[in-house]
C-alpha cells in the first residue's frame, strides 16, 4: 500500500519539475532577456542540446510509463547542463565572439572579476551560471525521483504487490478485487468458495 501512495507521489513531483526543466532550458535562449542572440546564433553551444526542454523535460513527462528511461533522459540533461557551466558563456570579448572561458576548468566560476571579460550579451555569465545550476538541480532531483520510482516499481513486481482487477459476471460471485498469486490451477476454472 505505502508503495503505491509513494509511487503517486513521485509522478506528481515530475510533473512540475519537467515543467520548469523545459521552462529553464527557454530562458537560456534569451540572455539577459533578449531575442537578437538566439536569432543571431550567439549563443553557448550546449543550449542548442536541448537538455531541459527535450530530455529532462518532455522525455521525463513521457517517461512516467519508462522509469529506467527518466533516469537516463535526466542525467543526460544533468551531464550536459554541467559541461555547459564549466565551459562558460559563448560571448563577445575584445577579441570577437569566443568561448573565452572555455580554457579555465570552471575556474571562472568562483572569480566573478573575470565575468567583465564577457561585453556582449549583458550579464551572460551570471545568466548561464543560474540557469545552468537550476538545470544541474533539477534533473539531479529527477535522477533520484526516477531512480525510486524503478526502485518502487520492481518491489511491487518482485513481491507480488499489482493487483489484478477481476470482472464478475456470475451474481453469487462478489469479488471487485484478487491480488494475483501464481497457481497451477486453470485460471478459467473457477476456485470453489468456502
Amino acid at each position: 500500500m505505502g508503495s503505491r501512495k509513494c509511487g503517486g507521489c513521485l509522478s506528481g513531483l515530475l510533473i512540475p519539475l519537467a515543467l520548469w526543466s523545459i521552462i529553464v532550458n527557454i530562458l537560456l535562449y534569451f540572455p539577459n532577456g533578449q531575442t537578437s542572440y538566439a536569432s543571431s546564433n550567439k549563443l553557448t553551444n550546449y543550449v542548442w542540446y536541448f537538455e531541459g526542454i527535450c530530455f529532462s523535460g518532455i522525455m521525463t513527462l513521457l517517461s512516467m510509463i519508462f522509469s529506467a528511461l527518466g533516469i537516463a533522459f535526466s542525467g543526460y540533461c544533468l551531464v550536459i547542463s554541467a559541461l555547459g557551466l564549466v565551459q562558460g558563456p559563448y560571448c563577445r570579448t575584445l577579441d570577437g565572439w569566443e568561448y573565452v572561458f572555455e580554457g579555465t576548468a570552471g575556474r571562472f566560476l568562483t572569480d566573478s572579476s573575470i565575468w567583465t571579460e564577457c561585453l556582449e550579451p549583458a550579464h551572460v555569465v551570471e545568466w548561464n551560471i543560474i540557469l545552468f545550476s537550476i538545470l544541474i538541480a533539477l534533473s539531479g532531483l529527477q535522477v533520484l525521483v526516477c531512480l525510486i520510482r524503478v526502485v518502487t516499481q520492481l518491489s511491487r513486481i518482485l513481491c507480488g504487490t499489482y493487483s489484478v482487477i477481476i470482472q464478475v459476471t456470475d451474481p453469487q460471485w462478489h469479488l471487485d478485487l484478487l491480488h494475483f498469486t501464481p497457481t497451477t490451477q486453470d485460471p478459467m476454472t473457477p476456485v470453489e468458495r468456502v
